[in-house]
């Protein structure tokens, strides 16, 4: 006993003696012996230290990692070749997580409006409810509650009016719906009230408006502080997400209530089929609210990369799609063989040892059919006890395979993507060593254990990586276009960030949901497009803020036309589903871009009078548009064309010829009318098309529009002569107008059909 006593001692005052130091590498000077410069770097510190461990790799603006060694033992890494500099760490001040800083919050604050101004602006998210107490909710340095607020914050289980502040000036619960479908709402499982026992919806709140809260991490993943697109701009939360689901009649409610006590902005992460207009209960909702000047963002679902999985297709409503970060939190699949594989995971247990441990293919220890997707209770204990077992992507979701991997005896997991994922790689707060892996590296691991007898692995600790290359990169579950319902309007309109991101969770949930699973946390990081929505949602507050006058399409319109479809070297957003150049149908306009769509010099500003004439064009009966737009209005005979709504994109579907091998039919021609609003000072613009499309004639006319004053209008017309193709052909093309200073951007997207 005295003996372990001393050598636990002995292990503890090394620890002790440890500072954190940054390793300095010449990235140049890597030996040939190795494949990757994280293997060089694991390599080095290996040779002085036997316990320590990277903190992170960096790879962009310096090279190197950062680990914990003796005075001693940082003295010996000094001297290995390839070692510029070894640095003691010094503490700055940590001002931000990773999405404002990607998106360029943190550059100019000149740019931005004043925070008083933010402050007029509300957000009202429709989710799971708040949890009220997190640090995010902080309501230091605001002023006075809005005058316009006309909210309140209703009691229920576990809250009270008191949880609300002039941050958090209201929160309201919508179950009436829900109750109906289910029965009474059990108490003891969730909170009949504004509180939110889910954590989603908190994640969403915060994400789009949440203050400024220091030291925020997930066991000490992403660490910084961590705030919302508008950090000043106030919250509203509207509960209508249950343990069973969100109901439309709930969400109609909470729409309603929403507009009548004053929110500027709705944020909406949630969505389903995508039927007639006129039969959606949110794109009814969204219409009125956006009639009313309410700026209505939603996500646009999941079910990516197959083409047409999108919701909330309104052209009213904004559509947003998820891309990455330049953040990751990399581990590493070490083989019997020597050969690694990179992967991604937020598990911050105990560690596997550096000893290499027996693996297994999930479908080579189950007598299931889909055995390889290691569902509930298809594992066999006698053949995954003391192994790592790998494991495909699909059929339930990621966190409950490492349950049942764990549940099994086995002691960790490689989660392995199908073609249907490709390279995407999504972290997890797994309950076990875990690596999620793209296709390339599940591939090469299961050849590598169907092609020896006794195969083995091991899995690294996860690290936090900044700076990754390319990004952004469009998720593979984003759902894509085209636009089933009316091919005539390109959706989704544009993605943002929605991939590993940080946010505010629950004092009463944990990172993974599961009941196994690590101690309840302040932050998580999740994915899906239910974090790129309230991204949007925060960045349109701050266009609110900015320009109090324009109207949610003027501001829907600058988000769009100053996205970014390229990276800085001109290359295309890749896709990561396929690795091959994104198109409008997975990011839509683009990425969004803050600081230009503060200054977007023109918009495509669509009316209401707009919206009554898209509304005949799809021959919806008076009736019809009733339902959705609260008017009376008569389709008169006048020619109505879904070409014509004065959206910021342009998707242009059309006929394959009939008889097959008519080479010489004729092409078709169409014309499409847009008008431009003038939002800066009087100049001349220019129209180009920048990407041409091999199979369509593009004309505009006029090509150059010249603006004296501001909030001038000018139409112009595009003419596409396309030629035959093939069903299923699809081609892109961009235009965009431009005085030199600005550049107002609208992707096109042909299909034959």
């Amino acid at each position: 006993m005295k003996l372990q006593w001393f050598l636990l001692f002995l292990i503890s005052f090394a620890e002790a003696q440890r500072e954190t130091y940054i390793i300095h590498m010449d990235r140049t000077d890597m030996p040939r012996a190795f494949d990757d410069h994280f293997q060089w770097y694991d390599s080095s510190l290996k040779s002085v230290s036997d316990s320590a461990q990277m903190l992170y790799s960096y790879n962009t603006v310096v090279h190197g990692f950062s680990t914990r060694l003796t005075v001693e033992e940082a003295k010996l890494i000094e001297k290995q070749e390839g070692i510029l500099a070894v640095i003691p760490e010094v503490k700055y001040e940590l001002h931000t997580t990773r999405t404002p800083e990607f998106l360029g919050l943190g550059k100019s604050v000149s740019f931005f409006p004043a925070s008083e101004k933010v402050g007029e602006v509300i957000i009202g998210v429709l989710d799971t409810g708040v949890w009220p107490e997190l640090e995010s909710f902080n309501d230091a340095g605001l002023g006075p509650v809005p005058p316009s607020w006309k909210g309140e914050c209703e009691v229920g289980k576990n809250f009270n009016s008191s949880n609300c502040n002039r941050k958090l000036i209201g929160a309201r619960y919508f179950s009436r719906g829900y109750e109906a479908a289910f029965g009474a709402i059990d108490e003891s499982q969730e909170s009949k009230s504004p509180r939110d026992d889910d954590g989603h919806g908190t994640h969403t709140s915060t994400t789009a408006a949440g203050s400024p809260a220091t030291g925020a991490s997930l066991f000490g993943f992403a660490a910084g502080t961590a705030r919302g697109m508008a950090a000043e701009a106030r919250v509203a939360t509207y509960k209508v997400c249950w343990l069973g689901g969100c109901f439309g009649s709930d969400i109609l409610a909470a729409i309603d209530k929403a507009v009548e006590d004053g929110v500027d902005v709705l944020s909406l992460s949630l969505g389903g089929s995508s039927p007639d207009y006129y039969r959606d209960n949110v794109a009814i909702g969204a219409f009125s609210a956006a009639a009313q000047g309410v700026f209505v963002s939603c996500s646009a679902g999941n079910s990516g990369p197959s083409s047409g999985s999108l919701s909330n297709v309104a052209p009213w409503i904004t559509t947003v799609g998820a891309g990455t970060l330049d953040r990751d939190f990399p581990t590493y699949v070490t083989l019997g063989n020597g050969k690694k594989f990179i992967g991604e995971s937020l598990y911050s247990g105990k560690p596997l040892s550096d000893s290499l441990i027996p693996i297994v293919y999930a479908s080579e220890a189950s007598n299931s059919s889909s055995g390889s997707l290691c569902l509930t209770s298809t594992l066999n204990p006698a053949k995954v006890a003391g192994k790592i077992v790998v494991c495909d992507r699909g059929g339930n979701s990621r966190i409950q395979k490492g349950v049942v991997v764990k549940d099994a005896g086995g002691v960790g997991m490689i989660l392995a993507n199908t073609d249907t994922y490709g390279e995407e790689q999504l972290a997890d707060a797994h309950l076990l060593p875990t690596a999620a892996v793209g296709q390339k590296a599940g591939d090469a691991i299961k050849n590598y254990i169907s092609s020896n007898a006794n195969p083995t692995a091991t899995i690294s600790s996860s690290t936090t990586r900044l700076g990754v290359k390319p990004s952004p990169v469009v998720a593979a579950f984003s759902s894509r276009g085209p636009n089933f319902l009316t091919p005539q309007i390109l959706k989704p309109d544009l993605i943002a960030p929605g991939v590993n991101i940080l946010a505010g969770w629950i004092g009463g949930a944990t990172p993974a949901g599961s009941d196994s699973d690590k101690p309840h946390v302040p932050f998580n990081i999740i994915s899906g497009t239910s974090m790129s929505c309230p991204h949007i949602s925060g960045l349109a507050a701050l266009l609110k803020a900015a320009h109090p006058d324009w109207s949610p399409d003027a501001i829907r319109s600058a988000l769009m036309t100053t996205a970014y479809s390229t990276y800085k070297n001109g290359e295309a957003i890749q896709d990561v589903s396929k690795g091959l150049p994104s198109t409008p149908f997975g990011i839509g306009a683009g990425h969004v871009n803050p600081m230009a769509a503060l200054d977007p010099g023109l918009v495509y500003d669509t009316t209401t009078n707009d919206y009554f004439a898209f509304l005949c064009a799809l021959n919806y009966t008076s009736l019809a548009i009733k339902v959705i737009t609260k008017k009376d209005f008569t389709c008169s005979g006048n020619k109505y064309r879904l070409e014509d709504l004065n959206y910021p994109s342009f998707a242009v579907p059309l006929e394959t010829p009939s008889i097959r091998g008519d080479e010489n039919a004729a092409p078709t021609t169409i014309k499409y009318i847009r008008t431009l609003t003038n939002k800066g000072t009087p100049s001349t613009y220019k129209a180009s098309v920048t990407l041409k499309s091999p199979s369509v004639k593009i004309v505009i006319e006029p090509q150059t529009l010249s603006f004296a004053e501001a909030n001038e209008q000018k139409s112009y017309t595009v003419t596409f002569i396309a030629s035959p193709m093939p069903s299923g052909t699809e081609s892109f093309s961009r235009l965009e107008w431009s005085d030199g200073k600005h550049i107002v951007g609208s992707p096109i997207a042909f299909t034959w059909t």
